[in-house]
C-alpha cells in the first residue's frame, strides 16, 4: 500500500520536472528565434499599482464584462420589484416594467447620471437590444404554445364576437384619437395612416399571458366566465398578431397598395405553416407522445423551425415576433408534449432574457419629456380612451350577448389588461420611427395603467355585485359543525393529511366538514394543463376519502404568494383546525443550508420589517421553516403541524404535557378517543396535573365515557418505553420548540408528531 503510495508520488513530482524542463528549454531557444524579427515591446509608465488599475477599468468597460453587469443589475432590478408586486397582489410583469423605467432615464438617468452612463453607455445598448429580441422570440413562442386551440374550436361563439368587438372598437377609438393628436407628436415625415394604425393597434392589445395568469390566480378557469375570457384572449391575441402583421407591412411600404405584395406573402407563409409544417410537427410529436423527456434531435428540429419561422417573418416583411408566435401555435397539441418543451426554455427566456426587453424599454422611456400639463392631459386622454374602448367596449358586448352585468365587467376588466404585448407593440413602433419618444412615454404610462388597474377593478366588481347569497353562504358556515382543512402540496402529503383529518372527525356524522385544498404556484402551470395538474393533485385525496368512506370538499386555486393566499383562506373560512405538513429546506442539513438561513433570517426584507415591529427575532433559531412560521404567525385559528413519519393511524397516541400551558392538547385528545377509539398516554412531565382540579375533570370526564382509553404517567422526565408502539404525538409549539432546542437523546425515536398551536 505504501510502496504504491509513494510510486504515484514519485511519478508525478518526475512528470512535473521533466516536462517543465522541456517547456523552459523550448523558451530559451525559441527567443533565438527572435533574430531580425521586428519585435515590439510594450512599456508600462508609472508604478505597478496604476498598470493593475489600468487594466481593471479597462477589463470594466470590456463589452462582454458590461454586458454580463447589466444583466445581474437587470435581473436583481427586474426580480425584487416583480416580488414588491406580488405582495401588493399584482402580476409581477408591473413590477419588471417598473424596474426598466427606473433603470432608465426616468430616474436612475436623471438622479444618477454617472453612474447610468457607466452601466448602460450607448454604444452598448445593441447589444442587449439583440439579447432581448432573442428573449422575445422565445417568450412569443411560448405564448403561441400555451393557446389552447382546442378550446378556441369549441367555444369560439360568444368569445369571437366579443374579442373581435374588444379590437374594432379600441381601434376604431385609436385612429379618432390619432387625428386629434397627429400634428403635434407624430416625428416629422410620418404619414397618417402610420401614425394611426400603430396607436390603433396598441389600443386594442391583449395581453393574454397576464390574462391567463390572472384567471388562474382568481380561480376562474373552471367556470363559464373563465372559459369565455381565456377564449376571447386567444381570439385577441391571433387577430391581433395578424393585424399587427398587416401594419408592420403596410408601415414598411408606405400604403396599403404598395403593401399587397407584403401581405400576399404573409398568407402565403400562414398557408404553408399550418397545412404543411404543422402536420410534420404534428407526426414528429406523436413519437414523443408517451415519453417524460424529449431527445436532443426532436428539440433540435423544433428550435430549428422556430428559427426559421422568425427568419422567414422578418425577411417577408411582418416581423420575426409573428413567426415565432405561429411557431409556438402550430405545436402538436398534446398537454404533456408542450409543457416539456415550455419547461426548457421558459427558465432562461421570463427569467434571464426577458428582463433584459424590460429595462431597454424603460431607457427608451423619457417620462421626463412630460413636463408641461398639457402633456399630461394629453396622456390621461390617451388613457382614457384605451380603458373606454377596451373595457367598455368588451363590458358592454358581452352584456348585449346576454351574460350578466357582473360577469360582462369581469370580462371587461380582464381583457383591458396589456402588459408586456403592448410593450412589444410600442418597440416595433418605435423601432420603425412611427412613434415619437414623448408619444412612446404616454402610451408605456398607459400600458402600466391598464395592467395595474386590473385587480382593483375585479375586486371591486365583486364588491359591487356581492350577492345576497354569498352572505347567506358565509353565514351558514358558521355552524354546529367541526370544521377541519387541510392544505398539502403533494398527493401523499393530502392522503396522510385526510387519514388524520378522519381520526378527529371519523363518528360526527353530518356534524363534520373536511376541506382538502392545494394550492399551486401558478407560475408551474400552463393554461391548457391547468385541469389535468389539478387532477393529479387530488387523485390520491380522493382515492383515500373513499377508502374511509369520508365526504371531503376539494379546494384548488393557483397563487403568486401561496402563503397570503392560504392565510386569508384558512382565516376566513370559519375552520376550527387547519392541517399541514411540515415544509423542509432543500438544503436541510447541509452547511450552506445553515448559512442561507441564517442569513435570509438578516436580509430577508418582510422579517426585518417584522423584526422592527417587534413581531420576530432576527437570530431566532426556529425547529420550524420559513414557510410554516409564516402561517403559524398569521393565522388565527389553531394549526396542526404534521411531521410525518410514515403515520397511517392515530390509534396510540402519546400527549407530554410540559406546563399548564400545554392542556388544550388534551381537548385533541378526547376528540380522538370519541371518534377513533384512540389509546392515550398522558405525560405529566411538569407534575402539574395532579394539582390542577379542572384538568383532572376533564380527565375524568374522559375515563367515564372511554375506560382504559387513557393513561395518566407523573414523570419528570420522557423515557424511551414512554413512545414504543405509539402511532402520533400531540405536543404544542413552546414545547416542540423546547425539545428541539433541549436536543433530547430520545428526539430519534419519535413517532409521527402533531404540532398544535392554539392562538
Amino acid at each position: 500500500m505504501n510502496l504504491a503510495k509513494y510510486r504515484n508520488i514519485i511519478f508525478y513530482i518526475v512528470t512535473i520536472a521533466v516536462f517543465s524542463s522541456l517547456m523552459y528549454w523550448f523558451m530559451i531557444q525559441g527567443q533565438t528565434l527572435e533574430v531580425g524579427e521586428n519585435i515590439v515591446v510594450k512599456t508600462h509608465n508609472g508604478s505597478t499599482w496604476d498598470n493593475f488599475l489600468e487594466s481593471f477599468k479597462t477589463n470594466l468597460h470590456h463589452p462582454l464584462a458590461l454586458l454580463l453587469a447589466q444583466i445581474v443589475t437587470i435581473i436583481m432590478a427586474a426580480r425584487f420589484f416583480g416580488w414588491i408586486c406580488i405582495k401588493i397582489k399584482q402580476p409581477s410583469v408591473i413590477g419588471e416594467m417598473i424596474a426598466g423605467i427606473i433603470l432608465g432615464p426616468s430616474l436612475v438617468g436623471m438622479y444618477f447620471p454617472e453612474f447610468s452612463a457607466f452601466l448602460f453607455p450607448k454604444e452598448s445598448l445593441g447589444n442587449l437590444q439583440f439579447l432581448s429580441q432573442i428573449g422575445l422570440i422565445l417568450f412569443m413562442y411560448i405564448v403561441g404554445m400555451e393557446l389552447d386551440l382546442s378550446v378556441l374550436r369549441k367555444k369560439a361563439h360568444d368569445a369571437v364576437v366579443i374579442s373581435h368587438a374588444s379590437i374594432i372598437i379600441p381601434f376604431a377609438l385609436g385612429i379618432g384619437l390619432s387625428y386629434f393628436i397627429y400634428q403635434e407628436f407624430a416625428p416629422d415625415g410620418v404619414q397618417f395612416i402610420s401614425f394611426a394604425l400603430f396607436i390603433a393597434i396598441a389600443m386594442s392589445i391583449t395581453a393574454f399571458p397576464v390574462l391567463a395568469r390572472i384567471v388562474q390566480e382568481r380561480n376562474l378557469q373552471k367556470t363559464k366566465l373563465g372559459t369565455i375570457v381565456i377564449t376571447c384572449a386567444a381570439a385577441d391575441d391571433i387577430t391581433a398578431w395578424c393585424i399587427l402583421a398587416a401594419v408592420i407591412a403596410i408601415v414598411k411600404a408606405g400604403s396599403f397598395a404598395s403593401s399587397i405584395y407584403v401581405i400576399l406573402m404573409a398568407i402565403g407563409y400562414v398557408f404553408l405553416m399550418i397545412k404543411i409544417v404543422r402536420p410534420f410537427l404534428k407526426r414528429i410529436g406523436d413519437l414523443q407522445a408517451e415519453k417524460n423527456t424529449i431527445n436532443k434531435p426532436m428539440v433540435a428540429i423544433f428550435f430549428l423551425t422556430l428559427i426559421l419561422s422568425a427568419y422567414a417573418t422578418e425577411v417577408i416583411g411582418i416581423h420575426a415576433l409573428f413567426g415565432a408566435f405561429m411557431a409556438g401555435a402550430i405545436m402538436p397539441e398534446n398537454a404533456k408534449f408542450r409543457s416539456l418543451f415550455i419547461d426548457k426554455i421558459e427558465d432562461v427566456a421570463l427569467v434571464l432574457l426577458l428582463p433584459l426587453f424590460f429595462v431597454f424599454t424603460g431607457l427608451r422611456t423619457q417620462i421626463g419629456l412630460l413636463n408641461e400639463g398639457h402633456l399630461w392631459v394629453t396622456a390621461g386622454a390617451i388613457i382614457l380612451v384605451a380603458v373606454v374602448g377596451k373595457f367598455a367596449g368588451s363590458a358592454l358586448t358581452a352584456k348585449f350577448l346576454g351574460i350578466n352585468w357582473k360577469e360582462s365587467l369581469t370580462i371587461g376588466a380582464l381583457m383591458n389588461t396589456r402588459g408586456l404585448m403592448e410593450l412589444i407593440v410600442l418597440n416595433i413602433g418605435y423601432d420603425l420611427g412611427v412613434l415619437s419618444p414623448t408619444i412612446f412615454a404616454m402610451m408605456v404610462i398607459m400600458a402600466l395603467f391598464t395592467t395595474f388597474m386590473t385587480g382593483p377593478a375585479l375586486d371591486l366588481i365583486n364588491y359591487i355585485f356581492k350577492s345576497k347569497k354569498d352572505e347567506d353562504t358565509i353565514d351558514d358556515s358558521n355552524d354546529s359543525k367541526y370544521r377541519v382543512l387541510l392544505s398539502f402540496d403533494n398527493p401523499e402529503s393530502g392522503s396522510t393529511l385526510l387519514k388524520l383529518a378522519n381520526d378527529f372527525t371519523h363518528k360526527m356524522n353530518g356534524n363534520k366538514s373536511i376541506t382538502a385544498m392545494n394550492i399551486a404556484p401558478v407560475d408551474e402551470m400552463h393554461t391548457y394543463e391547468i385541469n389535468e395538474y389539478e387532477n393529479d393533485q387530488f387523485k390520491n385525496v380522493i382515492e383515500t376519502s373513499n377508502d374511509l368512506q369520508v365526504e371531503v370538499t376539494t379546494l384548488f386555486k393557483a397563487s403568486t404568494d401561496i402563503e397570503s393566499d392560504l392565510t386569508s383562506i384558512s382565516n376566513k373560512g370559519n375552520y376550527d383546525l387547519l392541517l399541514i405538513m411540515l415544509g423542509k429546506s432543500m438544503y436541510e442539513g447541509s452547511l450552506l443550508g445553515r448559512l442561507l438561513g441564517f442569513t435570509t433570517k438578516i436580509i430577508n426584507p418582510e422579517k426585518l420589517l417584522n423584526t422592527v415591529k417587534g413581531k420576530s427575532y432576527i437570530f431566532n433559531n426556529s425547529p420550524f421553516d420559513d414557510f410554516t412560521l409564516q402561517i403559524l404567525d398569521k393565522t388565527n385559528i389553531p394549526v396542526g403541524v404534521l411531521v410525518e413519519k410514515g403515520f397511517t393511524s392515530a390509534d396510540k397516541v402519546f400527549v407530554p404535557i410540559f406546563n399548564l400551558s400545554d392542556f388544550y392538547l388534551l381537548e385533541y385528545a378526547k376528540r380522538l378517543i370519541n371518534n377513533n377509539n384512540s389509546q392515550i398516554i398522558i405525560l405529566d412531565v411538569a407534575g402539574q396535573i395532579r394539582n390542577n382540579i379542572e384538568v383532572k375533570e376533564l380527565i375524568r370526564s374522559i375515563e367515564q365515557v372511554a375506560p382504559n382509553h387513557i393513561t395518566l404517567y407523573n414523570e419528570k422526565k420522557i423515557e424511551k418505553e414512554f413512545l414504543n408502539g405509539q402511532d402520533l404525538m400531540l405536543i404544542s409549539k413552546k414545547s416542540w420548540r423546547g425539545l428541539i432546542d433541549s436536543k433530547s437523546l430520545w428526539l430519534s425515536d419519535i413517532p409521527s408528531t402533531l404540532i398544535i398551536s392554539n392562538p
